[in-house]
């Protein structure tokens, strides 16, 4: 399994947020969920990091992909593995 600092700001129930999750364990790659349901101060966290208010909100190390639409996009165009490896750790 690979590691790296991928960051999910979610809320349970989230199609999108479950799509990205998906994606990324088809890609074997592991990450950090963070539910903002009930947590205003996640909440606000997410947002200042985004500058958005919809979840999810998805970070490959210090970069702000979107949210599941974003990293759908990016991984067509061939660019999410490319970003992925260059926060990769070992596990």
């Amino acid at each position: 399994m690979l590691s790296s600092e991928v960051i999910i700001y979610y809320a349970p129930f989230c199609p999108y947020c479950a799509w990205a999750q998906q994606l990324l364990d088809d890609k074997g790659v592991k990450y950090t969920l963070i539910n903002v349901k009930d947590d205003d101060a996640l909440r606000s966290e997410m947002e200042d990091r985004s500058n958005r208010n919809t979840v999810p909100q998805i970070f490959v190390g210090d970069y702000h992909v979107g949210g599941y639409d974003d990293l759908s996009a990016l991984d067509r165009q061939g660019d999410l593995d490319p970003l992925l490896q260059s926060v990769q750790v070992p596990s």
